[in-house]
């Protein structure tokens, strides 16, 4: 753990500046609107360590893929959302000095990302070696509101000398990504203008050809009196600025608004991009900062009425799950089907910010109860589209008729990842796909979806399941060969039981799917059939596989087996590692950690999360007991599962201790890689820890349930949710449990296990029991 910032209920403050965090803090104080975000790099020039980061929804491109030696099937490229234009630059001259945090004296330094109204905003000192003193003072934000606008307030202060202080605003589109696998430039310069303050380039990525158009616009303040100064203009390659050489008295203090527009070929026609951001640098121009900055809190006002989680008496928690909240709203919105979650969103490069697996297990859960049904489906309805490509992937690796599998990594539906251990192997993500349609049904009761798009996906995936097993003669029993579990301290093994189990689980709900559908709507079935080439003998295999299958089991113990062979490890428990060698990955050979029995994050447990419904407490506890003391979370997905687990089995002291390491896990930099960008994705399994957690929250048989716990170092907690279109408030105090319908329709819930009804407007409530 390592804790530098302050904690603040509303806020992350980071007080004194050390380069060693820098990275660190670029990721932790990153901003975003869905649409687009941008690292917390500084914008007067900065000579130390950094990673510029700015980046745009949808805009990828398909680096060539690095690998040692080529395998059939491998995919061609890794899809990347690319570092873009950089619209935040302002280099700052004191007296023909330029200002640079690496190479002066810097006091008082201060960075506040300030969660309840979304903007960043950081102060400091510097004294420069000609002997000049200037304060500085820096609000930016991303709109929320309008989702290509970027503003910044750009102020400083003379404080010891009168001479001049000289700003140059820029758009550089002639950006790099520090992840390039051959050190290549993505984009490539297409047109560019700078004029009476304003100006804009124009951009375009090699081989996907996105077109993209970056304005900026800028206006002074002397003492917070507007004033016209002129400027010298510099257009060069991909790169605009004007340069302000302003005249200053000891005291003065001048501010840039520097406001911006990034519109793309991803939303506007090409043709159309220059003129769209012309006209849109007008209207925010004649705005005002001030305007947009309260519409800004305005966004966030309505965002935090319905999504807000309370805590009292654990400061350090309560901002922790703001933070969370803070950085899904600004990754996802919801309101294009065509995007969707990368596990770093837009704070980094790794990962790509392309999506996995993670959205279904991690993120549908918290935009269904926080933003609602059709942020849910629009999620669900990504996958859709992907359906030809996800039978193009299968068809690749020689699957037929149909059988789909879905990438592990992806922004068109194509594979486009590079592991052979994850890209063949990691085939439990296509389960969590199939799981998540169950999810959303049952939370919504919108059937309609299965008619619409599910079923035609549930299909293609248990055909690529009936594929994929293979009977063995020697156990009389359907097996699962070669497969990475959700644990990727396992590679290339035999029957992992959370695979074959989610594997069997598709096709029985599918089937199940397919007789509701023959039933209900049998001329919808029809269409499907023909859309599909589906034939309903097909399900007699489903069905023998569903039967016979395998699923390891240890007698001994009576626990679920994480694949054949695990107990052959030496086992040791994870507490007896020590904190130097930790995490594991980057102090041990590949080939040790392959060999030992550590894992990395919940597999047999995280398919007792899924499934809990189908098992009994007791069995829960065995396997977790056992699986727990093994378990190194060295996951960011790993510890809101175990969490959630620990809460229903009574262990209070232990879910507490896991949600503070998955809540504050960037924060406090648990796993040593905050630089590299936030855990998005896990941010919403924090959520998970205490709706699903603490309060006990599930569905059961169509009914919203609640069974919730305290923990001890909390005096009460509360969150809102949306349910069936009704906004829900459930207070959890030291005696009692409150649940209030704000608005909407009247809701029938349990709070354990009593039946309650509650009208708009209603408050029903509980003695709090203990678990």
């Amino acid at each position: 753990m390592n804790r530098y910032l302050e904690i603040e209920e509303w806020s992350i403050v980071e007080k004194g500046f050390d380069p060693a965090r820098q990275r660190a803090s670029e990721s932790i104080f990153s901003l975003g609107n869905g649409r687009m975000g941008q690292r917390a790099n500084f914008e007067e020039s900065y000579s130390g360590d950094s990673l510029q980061g700015s980046y745009i929804g949808g805009i990828y491109y398909p680096d060539k893929t690095k690998v040692g030696w080529w395998k059939n099937g491998y995919p061609e490229y890794f899809a990347k959302i690319i570092n873009s234009v950089n619209w935040i630059g302002i280099d700052i001259w004191v007296n023909d000095e330029k200002l640079d945090l690496a190479k002066c004296s810097i006091s008082d330094f201060e960075r506040t990302l300030n969660m309840k109204e979304g903007y960043l905003q950081r102060e400091f000192t510097a004294a420069l070696k000609n002997g000049n003193k200037v304060h500085v003072k820096a609000t930016r934000f991303i709109s929320m509101a309008r989702y290509e606008v970027g503003a910044i307030a750009y102020s400083v202060k003379a404080l010891n000398f009168e001479g001049a202080v000289t700003f140059e605003p820029y758009l550089d589109a002639d950006v790099t990504n520090e992840d390039a696998n051959y050190d290549e430039r993505f984009w490539l310069g297409v047109d560019k203008k700078a004029y009476n303050n304003s100006g804009w380039v124009i951009s375009k990525t090699k081989k996907t050809n996105f077109h993209i158009c970056a304005g900026m616009h800028c206006e002074f303040l002397r003492n917070k009196q507007s004033f016209k100064v002129d400027s010298e203009i510099n257009v060069d390659g991909q790169f605009i600025s004007h340069r302000y050489n302003i005249a200053v008295k000891k005291n003065d203090n001048i501010t840039l608004h520097k406001y911006a527009v990034i519109s793309s070929s991803f939303n506007h026609k090409r043709k159309r991009l220059q003129p769209h951001v012309e006209q849109q640098l007008k209207k925010i121009a004649h705005a005002g900062f001030e305007q947009l900055l309260d519409e800004q809190a305005d966004y966030w006002a309505g965002k935090w009425e319905q999504s807000d989680i309370l805590i009292e008496g654990d400061e350090a928690a309560q901002q922790a799950i703001r933070f969370n909240i803070f950085q899904l709203y600004q990754t996802y919105t919801g309101d294009d089907e065509r995007l969707n979650i990368g596990p770093k969103g837009f704070t980094g490069e790794k990962y790509g910010g392309v999506t996995y697996w993670d959205t279904e297990a991690y993120c549908l859960p918290f935009y269904l109860c926080t933003a609602g049904q059709n942020v849910a489906r629009n999620l669900l309805l990504y996958r859709y589209k992907h359906l030809p490509k996800a039978i193009e992937n299968a068809q690749k690796l020689g699957f037929t008729d149909g059988a789909a599998l879905y990438p592990m990594v992806t922004i068109t539906g194509e594979e486009c990842h590079n592991e052979w251990e994850i890209t063949f192997e990691e085939i439990h993500r296509n389960g969590i796909i199939a799981f998540a349609i169950y999810n959303y049904i049952r939370h919504t009761g919108d059937n309609d979806y299965l008619t619409e798009a599910g079923l035609e996906v549930l299909i293609g995936i248990a055909r690529f399941w009936a594929q994929r097993f293979n009977f063995s003669n020697e156990r009389g029993k359907y097996v699962m060969l070669g497969v990475t579990g959700p644990n990727e301290y396992e590679n290339n093994v035999n029957n992992n039981w959370y695979t074959s189990y989610i594997g069997v689980w598709s096709m029985r709900y599918a089937i199940s799917c397919i007789n509701k559908m023959q039933e209900k709507a049998p001329e919808a079935f029809k269409n499907i059939q023909s859309k599909t080439d589906f034939n309903l003998k097909e399900t007699q295999k489903w069905q023998a596989i569903i039967d016979e299958v395998y699923l390891p089991h240890d007698e001994k113990r009576d626990i679920f087996l994480q694949q054949d062979g695990y107990l052959d490890k030496e086992q040791r428990f994870a507490e007896d590692l020590p904190d130097e060698i930790r995490p594991l990955n980057q102090h041990w050979s590949w080939d040790r950690i392959l060999r030992s029995c550590f894992i990395k994050q919940g597999d047999v447990v995280q398919g007792l999360y899924i499934f809990e419904h189908k098992f009994d407490e007791e069995t829960i506890r065995r396997n977790f007991d056992f699986y727990e003391l093994r378990t190194v979370h060295e996951s960011s997905l790993s510890p809101c599962i175990h969490s959630i687990l620990a809460s229903k089995l009574g262990y209070s002291d232990r879910a507490y201790e896991l949600y503070l390491r998955t809540a504050r896990l960037d924060l406090d930099d648990y796993n040593k890689e905050v630089h590299q960008g936030l855990h998005i994705t896990s941010m919403a399994g924090t959520w998970m820890t205490i709706v699903e957690g603490f309060a006990g929250k599930r569905i059961k048989n169509g009914t919203l349930s609640f069974s919730p716990s305290l923990p001890e170092k909390w005096r009460s907690y509360s969150f809102k949710m949306l349910h069936r279109k009704s906004l829900l408030k459930i207070t959890v105090e030291s005696d009692t449990v409150t649940i209030k319908c704000e608005k909407g329709n009247q809701v029938n819930c349990l709070i354990y296990g009593e039946k309650y009804s509650i009208k708009s407007g209603e408050m029903v409530g509980a003695d709090l029991k203990s678990r």
